[in-house]
């Protein structure tokens, strides 16, 4: 391999890779094969406006990175290039600056905020929440099951994760649908990501404002009082925070282990009933075809080197995921993993990664929504060519564009909730 070469200084955009465009959707572990190839495990990228950064595709270059969140901050602060970014900038909601979310705080206050967040999590009831999750999946069910076929991802996977979360968190439950779009407008980084993290904040705001007047059995209420002295501001923040990197995530989780067991016929048993196949799937999607594909990011406190990289101080660095699951270096055989190996790094890694009740409940809505759709529609079958399927266009999240399927129409099972369709 070719030793990697630095960009010319002064020309931030010239040798690098734009984290964008259409291979993203059509080709992506090729494409960072081929940075790798002709970077090494930390290559450098361009972000819309020939932002520069670094994207780290080697699985231990991000171990390491991850494991030392004092060299490699979550300080956005420290961003060498704010003087660059405008004020409508796309990706300003992935890469905020003073953004008083967990997200951006670093040190004990962060420890405190993160304890905050798995206390309230880990104090929802599981059996709640998977009845939650069952319930809102019948219902969804009930709206398609008698049409015989539908885009599953646009009828069901982008709509459940949102009102299992609404749920817990405290809103009503007409409110899941309404922040769906806001939420996928925020995530995708497009035209709209201002607006959708608008009114994702407005909505927090006033479930504050509800549960400071009721208080309730939930995940807002449960944060509001916590110790620590949180202000309404960081508290809202933070389910922001938690409802976006619950809601689309999990939604494509639901969405690609479907996809996988749709057209692999290694999990065709699941779709009689099998439950093993299930979570297999769901595993192999972390390795294979993560969610989550890269993730904004870390930035250097100080001049280092990464990957035999010179990186200044300031410069961001973005959590290759997706590249770093199918580094060659820890994958030498490049076999697929379904077993119970979970070294993958889907869900990050070190101080800043995922909480673990928030793993385990995302791991409940995804699977107990695969689960109720294979009992209901259990001759689910797609409904075009595997090879027609189509991702959305993101360079930060992976998942289907849609998935149209087919299915031997049913009859809807009844009101769910007491009656309150």
């Amino acid at each position: 391999m070719t030793q990697p070469t630095e960009p010319p200084p002064g020309c931030p955009a010239h040798g690098r890779t734009p984290l964008s465009g259409p291979r993203f959707q059509t080709e992506p572990m090729q494409l960072y094969r081929e940075m790798r190839r002709d970077h090494g495990a930390v290559a450098p990228v361009v972000l819309d406006g020939d932002v520069p950064a670094w994207l780290v595709l080697g699985y231990r270059e991000l171990h390491q990175l991850t494991s030392d969140p004092v060299l490699f901050s979550r300080d956005s602060d420290l961003w060498n290039q704010w003087e660059r970014i405008p004020d409508d900038w796309p990706l300003l909601p992935m890469i905020g600056r003073k953004q008083p979310s967990i997200l951006y705080t670093v040190g004990a206050r962060h420890v405190e905020r993160a304890r905050m967040i798995s206390d309230a999590l880990e104090a929802v009831d599981p059996f709640a929440l998977k009845r939650y999750a069952e319930e809102f999946a019948d219902d969804l069910i009930d709206r398609f099951c008698s049409t015989g076929g539908t885009d599953i991802i646009a009828a069901y996977a982008m709509l459940l994760p949102a009102r299992v979360l609404a749920k817990i968190y405290g809103f009503s439950d007409a409110v899941g649908d309404a922040l769906v779009s806001s939420i996928n407008d925020m995530i995708d980084g497009g035209e709209r990501a201002l607006a959708g993290q608008q009114h994702l904040g407005t909505s927090m705001f006033q479930l504050l404002l509800d549960k400071h007047a009721e208080p309730g059995d939930d995940v807002a209420t449960r944060m509001l009082a916590a110790p620590g002295g949180f202000t309404d501001e960081e508290v809202a923040q933070d389910l922001m925070v938690m409802m976006a990197a619950g809601h689309q995530p999990t939604a494509d989780w639901m969405g690609n282990s479907l996809r996988l067991m749709l057209v692999d016929d290694r999990f065709a048993a699941s779709l009689s009933g099998g439950r093993h196949s299930v979570a297999e799937a769901m595993n192999e999607v972390l390795w294979e075809d993560t969610p989550t594909q890269n993730i904004a990011g870390r930035w250097a406190s100080r001049d280092t080197h990464l990957g035999g990289r010179h990186i200044q101080a300031g410069d961001l660095l973005l959590l290759g995921v997706a590249a770093a699951n199918a580094d060659p270096q820890v994958r030498t055989d490049g076999s697929a993993l379904t077993g119970g190996n979970n070294a993958f790094l889907s869900f990050g890694h070190g101080e800043h990664r995922c909480p673990f009740p928030a793993q385990e409940t995302a791991e409940v809505i995804a699977r107990t929504g695969i689960e109720v759709l294979l009992d209901r529609l259990p001759d689910i079958d797609l409904a075009v060519p595997a090879e027609q399927l189509t991702r959305r266009p993101s360079p930060w999240l992976r998942g289907l564009t849609d998935l149209p399927v087919a299915f031997t129409p049913t009859p809807a099972t009844g009101p769910a909730f007491g009656g309150q369709k």
